[in-house]
């Protein structure tokens, strides 16, 4: 039963993730114009150059601040993520070292060593 809520829930974080892909890509794009813009900005030396690369960058943050279909992306990919980490996880016994619940398997070893 867990496995099929997992499923069901990583087939909608996939199709919520392929549907707004694009949307990522654009504002992967719109990120490296600004790491860009910054880069040049800080390399500039006159003034008018200093505006300009400004003007990139106030274009390009806007550009990725109002991407939100790719924020759904982001985080549909940690869904999927998190879906992927639990589908594989393997469960841990715990071992009770209580005396009275496994009295037969102390009452065999006892056996054995005598």
């Amino acid at each position: 039963m867990k496995k099929l809520g997992l499923f069901i829930i990583g087939a909608i974080a996939a199709v919520m993730f392929f549907a707004n892909i694009s949307s990522l890509a654009v504002l992967a794009v719109s990120l490296v114009i600004l790491y860009y813009a910054w880069k040049r900005w800080m390399k500039a030396n006159t003034t008018m150059k200093k505006l300009f690369w400004i003007a990139v960058g106030i274009i390009a943050f806007v550009a990725s601040a109002l991407n939100a279909p790719a924020l759904i992306a982001v985080a549909a990919a940690y869904v999927l993520y998190v879906v992927y980490k639990k589908w594989n996880e393997t469960k841990q016994t715990k071992e009770i070292d209580d005396p009275f619940a496994h009295f037969e398997k102390q009452w065999a070893e006892l056996e054995r060593s005598f």
